[in-house]
């Protein structure tokens, strides 16, 4: 009789074929099932605790997967696949994860009929591709120029979330933002919203006092009592190196035998920091912008010059300013020209809000990068209208970029659902099941969105089905009303989503499906030491005892060190 091999570790948890597509599908719609009640604009709200005991409320998606611990790998994959859209295109992060948990389970009843899943994704790569062949037609183009159909946009988009009551001012808040950092050089366009867009929360006030800054704000005071707090048009010059004498790493001695000694060591600090110093003034600079410190010695110099300086500003802080002034960072201060110094704001000033002082620099010639301005009654508050002012901006940046827009509404899904189902009556052989279960999958946005709002969904899944039906190239704009769970024209009721969204969305549902079909085995084994593997005969007969002996162990390094010092120090 042979001996059985073990591979794995004996404590690893394994499931197979079978088990594994099982607790993939469970884990999947578990996930989904969370969300679902976020998607519209009668969306539910969830309220989590995180892990340092900071409560959150929110609908946005993203916000809630990032906040939940999960441990099934399949959950985890798809909260990703949550993450990735946000970071990609900033909008559907709820609708990615519920169009990929339909289309996941789609394929369930699929593979209970024996249907290998390989031919599934076959037939569901086909059908991505034939999808956003229809997306494309059903595109329509925007003029980016005319103002009020951009904002239109993202009222629509942004009508299922919290600042929804404010929509007009938020809309203009985004399109301000992203037009200002909007940068097009030959062919070459970038929108950077991540390191040029910063948004500034300030608690108290009110929501309609926020604005877009076209300049930078921070959160500093002036180094010195006597520095001036407003300057126009002042010369400015950045630097990414410390006003101060530079101190030793690591421990450092000198050996002092003399008075005169210590005396020449202050004199050449002090000769260092005046010399630093005048490398700055001979520019003739109105401000000093430094992301490191400032001794007490190099302000004295610059208050006598009347020069206003602030420190240890963050790296991306001196980048904005350097955006909006023209000025060059520089690292050494005997290597600053007159090409450096920065000429382009208009206007730096110091202001009180609340108990801070804030540095305002605004009013310049070419601005490339904003500040948002926040105001709102509480933290919680104004964190919710970050996080959606954050999708706003994600609109408008998807719309400069790709203005093609696409009905909202699960419009969208219900006429690519519909020319889908109508296209696998053409295939023949086992992919026309797949593909059929592809277009029925896509139905689960109007059916969520008419779930939440209170309609009657059968019926009215069943209107919208028809109505596609009887003339698609003509109907494919209609979709459900999120408000009065009725069936409408998206065109009158003006709701457009992005088409780039759309079409990330469906890349991402189906590819991660596919992905997941292929996992036909899990295994996680779980690290232990080996005396705890043990059992309790083996550990009295080995007459170990695995506390007693990592006490043993410490005792004995303890005397160790103890006879060690003991010769180290001076007793013999």
């Amino acid at each position: 009789m042979n001996t059985p091999v073990f591979v794995l570790n004996t404590n690893a948890k394994r499931e197979n074929h079978k088990e594994a597509q099982k607790g993939i599908f469970m884990a999947v719609k578990a996930v989904a099932s969370i969300i679902k009640t976020c998607m519209g604009p009668k969306a539910m709200l969830k309220m989590i605790l995180d892990p340092m005991g900071t409560t959150v409320v929110t609908n946005d998606g993203n916000a809630i997967l990032r906040e939940m611990d999960v441990t099934h790998p399949a959950a985890k994959s798809i909260i990703e696949l949550s993450r990735a859209q946000d970071e990609n295109v900033g909008d559907g992060t709820t609708s990615v994860v519920i169009l990929s948990a339909e289309v996941l389970s789609a394929a369930e009843p699929l593979i209970e009929k024996l249907i290998h899943p390989t031919q599934i994704i076959k037939a569901y790569k086909m059908a991505l591709d034939d999808a956003l062949q229809f997306m494309d037609q059903y595109s329509v183009q925007v003029d980016t120029k005319n103002r009020q159909e951009l904002l239109k946009v993202i009222q629509s988009a942004i009508g299922t979330k919290f600042i929804a009551r404010w929509s007009n001012l938020m809309c203009g808040l985004a399109l301000d933002a992203v037009q200002t950092v909007h940068i097009r050089e030959d062919d070459r366009e970038e929108i950077d919203i991540k390191r040029y867009v910063r948004i500034e929360k300030i608690p108290g006030g009110d929501i309609a006092d926020c604005r877009v800054l076209k300049g930078v704000l921070l959160n500093k005071d002036v180094t010195h009592a006597k520095m001036r707090r407003m300057i126009k048009n002042p010369r400015i010059i950045l630097l990414d190196c410390a006003l101060e004498y530079k101190k030793g790493e690591s421990d450092t001695m000198v050996d002092i035998t003399n008075e005169d000694d210590f005396a020449r060591l202050l004199q050449i600090e002090e000769e260092y920091v005046e010399r630093i110093c005048n490398d700055i003034i001979k520019l003739k600079p109105d401000l000093v912008f430094t992301e490191k410190g400032v001794s007490d010695l190099a302000q004295h110099h610059f208050v006598k010059k009347g020069i206003t300086c602030l420190r240890r500003l963050k790296k991306s802080e001196n980048n904005r300013i350097a955006r909006i002034s023209g000025a060059t960072i520089v690292s050494r201060t005997d290597e600053l020209q007159e090409a450096d110094v920065g000429t382009e704001c208009g206007l730096f000033e110091i202001r009180k809000i609340g108990d801070e002082y804030f540095t305002f620099l605004e009013e310049c010639k070419n601005p490339k990068a904003c500040t948002v301005i926040l105001r709102g009654a509480s933290k919680d508050l104004l964190h919710e209208v970050d996080r959606n002012l954050q999708d706003a901006m994600s609109v408008a940046r998807n719309i400069l970029l790709d203005p093609r827009l696409v009905p909202g509404g699960g419009a969208i899904e219900m006429a690519i659902s519909q020319a889908l189902s109508n296209r696998s009556k053409s295939i023949e052989g086992i992919h026309q099941f797949p593909y059929k279960a592809v277009a029925n999958a896509l139905e689960v946005i109007p059916r969520v969105l008419s779930n939440n709002c209170g309609a009657n969904t059968i019926k009215l899944l069943t209107e919208l089905r028809a109505k596609h039906a009887t003339n698609p190239t003509a109907n494919y704009t209609w979709g459900v009303d999120g408000d009065k769970g009725v069936m409408v024209d998206m065109t009158q009721l003006g709701i457009w989503d992005t088409h780039s969204v759309k079409v990330q969305t469906l890349k991402t549902a189906i590819e991660s499906a596919c992905t997941m079909l292929r996992v036909d085995h899990i295994a996680s084994a779980v690290f232990q030491t080996r005396w705890r593997s043990w059992s309790l005969k083996e550990l009295n007969k080995k007459k170990i005892d695995p506390i007693n002996k990592q006490k043993k162990k410490k005792r004995k390094k303890n005397k160790q060190n103890k006879t060690k010092n003991y010769y180290s120090k001076s007793h013999l």
